[in-house]
């Protein structure tokens, strides 16, 4: 083969992933995984239990089945046990609001160059289930990200000394509720908009820590931060901003620890190349296509915006290919 046949083919293979990731999406979005009975069920029954077209529904539910999702057994389709949990709505381990999450994500990927000709995100339609709930899949989606990795993070964080932790924008409370099980004497106080509180409170109560959390709700954007922690956290969040907004972010944090606290950033944290790691780059044009601000940095630039806020000896303390770099630093 020739180098450029096998550079076309290289070239068509990166625009064919949306086919699969679509057809898996608009499943999760129809609630086929929690339609599917045990027994397994026909298309007919789907379509019926779903209140979609048939004709449609049939194609997508075979398209399913050829990716290996769902099994086909005569005119009845099965979901196994192993994917059932990992999209079913009703499973505890569920990552169907990370799938619905992506396929919004999806919908302002689509018009990129629309976005990077007028420099701002492209109009986009929400999902087939409406605005509130592209929200909650949202929340629902950090949790998924941050679930199976939250209480190793902070363990390799260790040693770490705090009394009151100050999570920054805490959206589902994964992290506050990892750190918590790190340091059973210390306490929390969870920060972010009211719909994401409601989700943090419910899981909160789910794993045993409602009582030593404090649930404050506001707009880092807007509102002064909560007082006297000595640890924040501020895990996936300066991605959104633009630099300048970061400054003030951290500022705000700055002046909310009492002296001698320390904030964490956990993010991508781009080589200066900014070309690596990969996922951080990607990661970059993501932020271009679903904020109006957003990017990813590189360590140097951290460290500048945070002492510009006023913290001093900014670290990295982890180093991750994907969004699990850690920096700190600490308020004089």
């Amino acid at each position: 083969m020739s180098d450029v046949a096998e550079t076309k083919a290289w070239l068509m293979g990166l625009t064919d992933g949306f086919r699969q990731a679509c057809i898996l999406g608009a499943a999760a979005e129809l609630g086929i995984f929690d339609a599917v009975t045990s027994r397994g069920d026909t298309a007919a029954e789907l379509a019926q239990r779903t209140e979609t077209d048939l004709r449609a529904l049939t194609i997508l539910l075979d398209a399913l089945a050829a990716i290996q999702v769902l099994r086909k057994e005569g005119d009845r389709y099965r979901v196994t046990d192993a994917v059932r949990a990992c999209l079913s709505d009703r499973s505890p381990v569920t990552a169907a609001p990370m799938v619905r999450h992506r396929m919004n994500v999806m919908r302002a990927w689509v018009q990129l160059a629309w976005t990077v000709k007028s420099g701002v995100p492209a109009p986009k339609p929400c999902g087939m289930r409406g605005p509130a709930a592209d929200l909650a899949d949202f929340i629902l989606a950090m949790e998924t990200a941050s679930r199976d990795i939250a209480d190793g993070l902070v363990a390799d964080l260790q040693p770490l000394e705090f009394g009151t932790l100050l999570d920054v924008g805490g959206g589902p409370g994964t992290w506050t509720f990892a750190f918590l099980r790190a340091l059973p004497r210390a306490r929390a106080v969870y920060f972010d908009l009211p719909h994401a509180a409601a989700q943090a409170q419910r899981l909160a109560q789910q794993n045993g820590l409602y009582d030593r959390i404090q649930f404050v709700t506001g707009d880092f954007y807007v509102d002064p931060l909560p007082s006297g922690a000595d640890f924040a956290w501020v895990s996936a969040i300066a991605h959104q901003n633009s630099r300048e907004q970061n400054r003030a972010m951290f500022r705000k944090v700055f002046e909310a620890l009492t002296p001698g606290g320390r904030i964490a950033i956990r993010d991508v944290v781009l080589e200066p190349s900014r070309i690596a790691p990969f996922e951080g780059a990607l990661f970059a044009v993501n932020m271009l296509a679903n904020t109006p601000k957003g990017n990813t940095y590189t360590l140097e630039e951290y460290q500048e915006d945070l002492e510009a806020a006023g913290f001093r000896e900014p670290v990295l303390r982890l180093r991750s290919e994907a969004m699990n770099s850690v920096i700190i630093a600490h308020r004089p």
